[in-house]
């Protein structure tokens, strides 16, 4: 199971690393961000890829809940205890994140694009939630690639210690982060979003 999670988990992380530089272009405006991720769908959301996708993340959902109960008393070590809770933070997330986006997609019938994930990002008080929500799930990425590498390479490469390295994915994450909610937020002023997707904001 620990060599399918990980096959899987390469998987799903290659696409969210696909993903977070796509909302990084969220820095360029609205159009610049949509025609990146339209780009991207060819790839992506052809019935093969987003199949096998899916697949892949449901079989991580129920082998990380099951590594977390395996594993959550026995972890001591600092990135022990990150793997175990950024893979649950990151479970919990994937199930939210995909609900939502397949009722957007298949009950309200909305483009899951930039529109979609500014409208709770941009709208007090529900932005409260957002922004913690987004926050968390990718600092638990690349805490858990941290905590992934620190198990997994050797103790001097670069130049640099394990515990070294990991800490700068770590940091590098937080910094990403940052760059992302900067650019869905503050190139938000001025962007008319379309009144199709007031519903997401209650209005």
């Amino acid at each position: 199971m620990k060599r399918i999670h990980l096959l899987s988990g390469t998987l799903i992380a290659t696409f969210v690393l696909i993903h977070l530089i796509n909302h990084t272009f969220s820095l360029f405006g609205a159009t610049a961000h949509i025609e990146l991720m339209d780009s991207l769908r060819v790839v992506y959301r052809n019935v093969i890829v987003e199949s096998i996708l899916l697949l892949a993340i449901v079989f991580q959902v129920f082998s990380g809940i099951k590594l977390f109960i395996k594993k959550r008393k026995t972890a001591k070590h600092f990135f022990d205890k990150l793997q175990v809770y950024s893979g649950l933070y990151i479970v919990l997330f994937f199930v939210i994140h995909l609900t939502a986006v397949f009722s957007g997609r298949f009950i309200l019938k909305l483009d899951t694009n930039f529109y979609f994930g500014v409208a709770g990002l941009n709208t007090f008080p529900i932005n409260l939630f957002f922004i913690p929500y987004y926050s968390l799930a990718i600092f638990s990425f690349f805490g858990h690639i941290a905590a992934a590498h620190y198990k997994k390479t050797k103790e001097e490469m670069f130049g640099l210690k394990k515990s070294q390295r990991s800490f700068l994915i770590i940091l590098f994450g937080v910094l990403l982060n940052f760059v992302i909610l900067y650019g869905l937020t503050n190139k938000f002023k001025g962007v008319v979003i379309p009144k199709s997707y007031n519903v997401l904001i209650g209005k």
